[in-house]
């Protein structure tokens, strides 16, 4: 199976500036994954979003969309859980 690429939108930069670094490389560990895997187990999409996905990562939520025809995964924000849903 051939990998995605990840994109990551400028939000997320400084969603994880604002982030604790345990939390940062926990994160980016997780983006990596998402190469071999898009949806992996208990990532859920998002109801009322058409191409919305989300994983957890303890109490904080990676929003992402999968582009499977150009094989790229775009990371939209990464937040705490009580405003991940926020604006969607």
């Amino acid at each position: 199976m051939a990998s995605y690429k990840i994109v990551f939108k400028p939000s997320v930069e400084k969603d994880l500036r604002s982030l604790p670094q345990s939390v940062v490389v926990r994160v980016l560990d997780h983006a990596e994954r998402l190469r071999e895997d898009p949806f992996p187990r208990g990532s859920r999409k998002l109801a009322g979003a058409e191409r919305l996905h989300r994983v957890r990562i303890g109490d904080y939520r990676m929003i992402y969309t999968v582009d499977q025809d150009s094989r790229r995964i775009i990371i939209h924000y990464v937040r705490h859980r009580r405003d991940a849903y926020r604006q969607l």
